[in-house]
């Protein structure tokens, strides 16, 4: 779909209905909600909340019993430990596509410029399939607590979701059941203390620089790795706007209305340690339908609006860009730190612009006007610009579900079986004694 061809839909927000507080007195209306008024009453609201709960917990559960069941791999094979635990992470990656296909389905419309022509295309079914490298670092603007679950999804239409890794506060990895699973996953906590956050940060990048055999190991000698970072360091809100604002005065910087100003010391390092194993930082611009100029959609896509009220964001916009490693001055803080500013400025006119237009630019174009081939694959084949592309978050095959409880029923089939073995020959009878 070409830019000329995109329409944009009026997104004008529904009124709230003003609230009546008896006695002929009418209270304050309440600001109008991005996604129009809520779409199921209490009860339902209910019903839904327990159906998540129950699908998404016990699908956690599930995966936590997996990995500790697998954990042992460690001391006998590092190969098949990795590979066992990418499927998990891939389970997972299952697990919060179907969360979204269900309970908030979402419409997804991407972008990019001229950087990721090739790289971005749907198929027949009408779905994003993309091809980006094998190993990448993936930087974000920060708009939602949930933003990592749509990049997770991206993972998931490049068959990379088992091999995402994320940077995160360390007060996540103490969630029970959800914290260690995290750091089975080999995520990242930081302390946003570098003293501490150095030591270990360099430790789990070492790992990522491995190379191992066996399943899933990809087809470069270094393990794939898609490493997912924030360099704002946390969500866009009320807020956080107000320090971003404060330290943008105090370093004589011109502040940011769309966005926090970015850190630039984990990210520097994070690209110094993994020189040499990764060609391409990949850049997502990434913007929530609906929200208002002087809004923070934190404020709007609440749990409650996204899963149970049917309140989702109407659509999640991303724009694509990419920068090789070897054009960054990572060897160089001040000249880097101007770098990644200077990346930040361009996010907030690209941002500026769909507050503006309802949209982000789009690369409609070809390689003969001017650009080499950039797909992954390279080649001589003329690759056309992408356009945009409208999608939604939903498995590409419905009975990908069952890998999420492969793992479990084996493990059941074989309990059984030896329990069955093991009647058998004590008491001579499947059934056991009685």
């Amino acid at each position: 779909m070409s830019a000329q061809e995109v329409k944009q839909l009026p997104s004008h927000a529904i009124p709230e209905p003003v609230p009546d507080l008896g006695a002929g007195i009418a209270g304050t209306p309440r600001k109008p909600h991005p996604a129009g008024r809520v779409k199921h009453g209490g009860l339902m609201q209910v019903v839904r909340m327990l159906l998540f709960a129950t699908w998404f917990n016990g699908c956690i559960f599930n995966m936590a019993v997996v990995q500790y069941f697998g954990a042992p791999l460690y001391l006998i094979n590092r190969d098949y430990y990795y590979a066992y635990m990418a499927l998990t992470k891939q389970s997972f990656g299952l697990l919060i596509t179907t969360v979204t296909q269900w309970f908030s389905p979402t419409v997804v419309r991407i972008s990019g410029d001229k950087s990721v022509r090739g790289q971005l295309s749907r198929t027949k079914d009408g779905l994003l399939q993309t091809d980006f490298p094998e190993r990448l670092i993936m930087i974000a603007n920060h708009q939602l607590y949930s933003d990592w679950l749509y990049l997770w999804w991206v993972a998931y239409t490049n068959q990379m979701h088992g091999h995402i890794y994320i940077i995160l506060k360390e007060s996540l990895k103490y969630i029970p059941v959800a914290g260690p699973g995290m750091m089975f996953f080999g995520f990242i906590f930081m302390a946003r203390n570098w003293a501490r956050d150095k030591p270990r940060l360099r430790h789990r990048l070492q790992k990522l620089k491995g190379r191992h055999g066996g399943p899933l190991s990809g087809s470069q000698g270094l393990d794939p790795m898609w490493l997912m970072l924030f360099p704002e360091g946390t969500n866009l809100s009320a807020n956080t706007r107000k320090g971003s604002k404060k330290w943008a005065d105090k370093q004589g910087l011109k502040d940011l209305q769309h966005q926090l100003l970015p850190r630039s010391t984990g990210f520097q390092y994070c690209l110094q340690e993994l020189k040499g194993t990764v060609d391409w930082v990949y850049d997502c611009t990434v913007a929530y339908e609906g929200v208002p100029r002087d809004g923070y959609g934190q404020d709007y896509f609440t749990l409650r609006s996204t899963y149970f009220q049917g309140r989702p964001p109407k659509s999640v916009n991303m724009y694509w860009r990419r920068f090789a490693v070897s054009s960054i001055p990572i060897d160089d803080p001040q000249q880097f730190e101007w770098w990644l500013r200077q990346r930040w400025l361009e996010k907030e006119q690209l941002l500026e612009q769909y507050v503006h237009d309802g949209r982000f630019p789009a690369d409609d174009g070809h390689d003969s006007e001017g650009e080499p081939a950039v797909g992954r694959n390279g080649g001589s084949k003329v690759i056309q610009g992408a356009g945009f592309i409208e999608t939604e978050v939903k498995l590409a095959r419905w009975y990908e579900i069952g890998q999420i409880f492969v793992f479990m029923l084996l493990y059941a089939l074989v309990a059984n079986i030896l329990a069955k073995t093991w009647n058998l020959a004590v008491h001579g009878t499947f059934q056991g004694e009685g």
